[in-house]
């Protein structure tokens, strides 16, 4: 078994121990050293978005002082959600290990096949009303970014 991946494994059996949130478990590794490992916290920090590649990511940036994670790796014990697959691209992770497939997690009930459909514009169905409103006003911190000389791109 990976080493790492043994460890994001016990992360989600702390979480479940706990009663934190739901069975999954990540690590950040650089240069084969763990720089971070965290659950799923989502019923503890009653926060949707407490899922533990969210919480190992904020936690390697806090560590290492920068947003940039591009020379690192993650490991989690669950194929990611869409949000956590989002912010591992945002990390700019360059590798990604999972364990259990999004399928096996929508068996026990964490099924995010909806949020994939809403992606590929295959929903069938409409759970948010999104709508588009005062589009001119905000754009006025977009132009301001453009002009900004000493903005840090990311």
């Amino acid at each position: 078994m990976n080493e790492f991946m043994k460890i994001a494994i016990n992360e989600a059996m702390l979480g479940l121990k706990n009663n934190a949130g739901g069975p999954f478990g990540a690590v950040i590794v650089k240069n084969g050293i763990v720089i971070a490992k965290a659950h799923n916290t989502v019923i503890k920090d009653k926060d949707p978005t407490c899922h533990a590649e969210i919480n190992v990511i904020k936690m390697a940036s806090k560590i290492l002082k920068r947003f940039d994670l591009s020379d690192c790796e993650i490991y989690s014990s669950c194929e990611p959600c869409p949000m956590c697959l989002s912010a591992v691209y945002w990390a700019k992770i360059k590798k990604l290990y999972y364990g259990s497939t999004r399928e096996d997690a929508a068996k026990i009930g964490f099924d995010d096949k909806y949020i994939y459909d809403v992606i590929n514009g295959n929903a069938k169905e409409v759970r948010a009303n999104v709508v588009q409103v005062d589009r001119d006003i905000c754009l006025k911190p977009f132009h301001e970014w453009e002009i900004k000389k000493d903005k840090i791109s990311y």
